[in-house]
């Protein structure tokens, strides 16, 4: 395991290497850079959204199942007679 993180960690980009991953990035993509740096933006902003979406379907979720739970806990209370002695 300690091999391979020394793999991984063995090279880590300096600047010199950052600036000549950009500048082959530049010769390679030139005019559509804009346009796929656009994109890219509006795809973390979909991304976004669909977390929170399924974050407010969790909630939604779970506060039913709590409310499903409760009036379940309510009925047999109920069936049992229990409410009964605990309103005495």
């Amino acid at each position: 395991m300690s091999e391979c993180l020394q793999v991984v960690g063995f090279w880590s980009p300096g600047p010199v290497e950052i600036v000549v991953i950009l500048v082959v990035a530049l010769l390679l993509f030139g005019r559509r850079l804009p346009e796929i740096a656009r994109n890219i933006g509006k795809s973390l902003t979909e991304f976004k959204k669909g977390i929170n979406e399924a974050k407010e379907t969790q909630d939604e979720v779970t506060s039913e199942f709590n409310k499903m739970t409760n009036d379940m806990k309510k009925e047999v209370r109920e069936s049992s007679g229990l409410d009964d002695l605990d309103k005495d």
